[in-house]
């Protein structure tokens, strides 16, 4: 039997919203419905303030679209926004609500693999996996990904790009994408851009919306966009990693067979600090560190050329040093990369011959260099780059 929006609709209009008059589509709170071989994804939008003690309701919502026939699975969200469907005024949830089942409380983080990740699960058809982290936001690891992935792909590799920061997706944006992927024989096709096989949250949701995910949900997002996403035949894959050490980055380093991790800072002290908590994650869970890009190393002057180092120099160089780290590289603070970069074409693919572009190059044989070398327990093939 074939699930309809209607129908996920209509069940939804049996439960009741914040108010206690009104149910939770009258009110306005369900988002646009998708659905992909039986699987209902949908978010529900809540005030931030109140997404704690509104989690029943979401957790009601779920059960009742998975009791619908054809039906397989259900993602259901929490989205935050300041105001909607009158519920900033709303009384708190009456104590006579039907009880719900108590959270199963979260097992505890196994033990780091041992030095060769067994027991972790490769992606068939990947060859390596490699993860793009930094240890705070603001510091570009979106705009290094993509880059990344486009210098790797310049050099004849087949690439994927994968947007595992299911809190604020950035991919949509850097490359243009706004589609809904297709589903062919239960599996989501990437969208493709650059000749790069390309997956995202953001492609699930609507743009602007603010998820409230917690861990379990996190972890599901992402084992269904490595394991339910044909990505065919890849040299290499490489995750858009939310910043931080969280949920996102214990789920990949921890089920997943990586074979390294990125860390991407700016120079200053602030910066390089989480830097140091990024790679110690990583390594705590026996992720090989490829090394350090230090991104917004200084800023060169369009009319004279001079550089001015903004917000100091050098930092990740001389970080890397003391922590034993490899030093992949320098990206300059550049009104051309942003502004590629927000056009949808990242200066990689719109500006090969630029300077910054070949910044992102030269990191990108240096990554591949690495590989080449076996770090991640995997020696790759051997790619002749001509100048």
């Amino acid at each position: 039997m074939t699930i309809t929006k209607d129908a996920v609709v209509e069940k939804l209009k049996t439960i009741q919203g914040p108010d206690f008059q009104s149910d939770i589509v009258s009110l306005g709170l369900v988002s646009d419905i998708f659905i992909a071989d039986g699987k209902v994804f949908f978010s529900i939008t809540v005030p931030a303030a109140r997404a704690k003690e509104l989690e029943p309701l979401r957790a009601a919502a779920e059960r009742a679209v998975k009791a619908l026939p054809g039906v397989t699975g259900a993602v259901v969200a929490l989205t935050a926004e300041k105001k909607g469907g009158g519920m900033e005024a709303a009384p708190p949830p009456r104590p006579n609500l039907p009880p719900q089942r108590p959270a199963a409380p979260r097992p505890a983080a196994p033990p780091a693999p041992p030095s060769t990740q067994s027991g972790k699960r490769g992606v068939p058809g990947i060859e390596a996996i490699i993860a793009v982290a930094s240890g705070k936001g603001g510091v570009g690891k979106s705009t290094t990904a993509a880059n990344l992935a486009l210098a790797l792909k310049a050099q004849g590799l087949r690439i994927g790009l994968m947007d595992a920061d299911v809190y604020g997706p950035s991919v949509p944006t850097l490359f243009g994408l706004h589609d809904r992927p297709e589903v062919v024989d239960k599996r989501m096709k990437p969208l493709e851009a650059h000749g790069l096989k390309i997956m995202s949250i953001g492609f699930l949701v609507d743009a602007g919306t603010a998820m409230i995910w917690r861990g379990p949900m996190v972890m599901s997002a992402l084992t269904q966009m490595l394991t339910e996403v044909d990505w065919g035949e890849l040299d290499m894959l490489i995750v858009d990693m939310p910043p931080g050490t969280g949920d996102a980055q214990l789920t990949m380093a921890q089920r997943v067979k990586l074979s390294g991790s990125v860390i991407v800072s700016t120079p200053q002290d602030l910066a390089l600090a989480d830097a140091r908590r990024g790679v110690a994650m990583f390594r705590k869970v026996d992720v090989p560190i490829l090394g350090i890009v230090e991104n917004m190393s200084y800023y060169s002057c369009p009319n004279c050329g001079h550089h001015a180092h903004l917000f100091g120099h050098g930092g990740a160089r001389a970080e890397a040093q003391a922590m034993g780290t490899p030093f992949l590289g320098e990206v300059p603070l550049s009104l051309q990369i942003r502004e590629t970069s927000d056009a949808g074409a990242p200066i990689v693919v719109s500006a090969p011959e630029s300077e910054d572009a070949k910044a992102y190059g030269r990191i990108a044989e240096a990554v591949w260099a690495r590989l080449s070398q076996g770090v991640g327990g995997r020696a790759a093939p051997r790619i002749v780059i001509e100048r």
